[in-house]
């Protein structure tokens, strides 16, 4: 068991006191946990998902396990195992540096593999479970270990059964993905393709798919080793056509993306901008100036000061737009 603050473990970079932080580098590792009887117990990967707003009276079990392996594949296809605690970047540069496609549009995303699946991590017109195929988690309760394929996880936009109904009761130890040997690339964002045209692409690969999404993030979201955050704070808002129809009256430019023939999604960061809360800081907390969807800690604001102005960020939004935005990162 290593030191029990949680300061180095969280991109926010929020001090918070534990039971204990212990490292897993194995199945065998929870398991030995499990007979310990330690209790409570949460999960940590790479802490850039989280919000912490208060000393944790918990055991946190801190992710290690590592491993990339190739387990089948065919003419076509390539199925790999990757340990939960592997960084999910360094992940999408092993498949490009193997000539391996479907995931080259999520390079740069902070964070584990074990969170990927949890929070089904999407960007630039991809999310995670296009190419996921299981994982194998461990029942913290029961002590049992169950293979969840894509149909179990209830996926949905920044959501999965692991966000829900089985919220803490699992720790993820591999997830496996299916990519593709035969590339189908997906530009149909449109910082993608301005970006490809910039650089003078016309015949991209999955390499400089990846290489205009880094440069594309790098341009417009904080280094959290430099400024603290934890990346987008809220989901983008899906709504009803009639209420994006109500917003157009005064705010005929908002931008919008359709989901269905009765659902839009409206980008969260086009709401905290037009809400006055871009570039907007409170003492140590505030948004980015580059980006009104990144809440970043300025120096030394503490979880609550955060949460706090976070949820004025949600009162305005949703007095002036009738919008709820709900946050994509968890609150401990």
């Amino acid at each position: 068991m290593s030191q029990n603050n949680l300061l180095p473990y969280n991109t926010m970079r929020m001090s918070a006191t534990t039971k204990g932080i212990i490292p897993i580098y194995s199945e065998q590792d929870v398991f030995e946990v499990l007979v310990e009887e330690l209790s409570p117990l949460k999960i940590i990967g790479g802490g850039s998902n989280i919000l912490i707003t208060k000393d944790q009276d918990a055991y946190i079990l801190k992710n290690e396990i590592k491993g990339i392996e190739v387990i089948d594949e065919d003419i076509d296809k390539v199925l790999i195992k990757v340990g939960a605690g592997e960084n999910w970047h360094q992940l999408v540069m092993w498949a490009i540096s193997h000539d391996l496609g479907g995931i080259e549009n999520l390079a740069l995303i902070p964070g584990c593999v074990g969170a990927a699946p949890m929070q089904n991590i999407g960007a630039y017109g991809i999310e995670q479970e296009s190419v996921f195929h299981s994982l194998s988690a461990i029942n913290l309760e029961a002590g049992t270990t169950r293979v969840f394929f894509k149909e179990d996880c209830k996926f949905g936009y920044r959501e999965s059964i692991f966000k829900n109904e089985v919220k803490g009761k699992y720790f993820i130890t591999h997830v496996n993905y299916i990519l593709s040997k035969s590339h189908e690339l997906n530009t149909k964002y449109g910082a993608i393709n301005q970006k490809l045209e910039d650089l003078g692409i016309t015949n991209p690969s999955i390499e400089d798919i990846a290489n205009a999404v880094i440069e594309i993030r790098q341009s417009k979201l904080p280094d959290p080793k430099v400024i603290p955050n934890t990346g987008s704070f809220f989901k983008n808002p899906i709504v009803a056509i009639s209420i994006l129809e109500a917003i157009k009256v005064e705010y005929p430019e908002i931008v919008s993306y359709p989901v269905d023939d009765e659902k839009v999604k409206i980008p969260a960061a086009w709401l905290i901008q037009h809400a006055g809360y871009k570039g907007i800081r409170v003492g140590d907390a505030g948004t980015h100036k580059s980006h009104a969807l990144v809440l970043v800690n300025y120096g030394n604001a503490t979880g609550g000061e955060m949460l706090s102005f976070a949820k004025t960020i949600q009162e305005e939004v949703e007095s002036k737009f009738g919008v709820r935005l709900i946050p994509e990162v968890n609150i401990w």
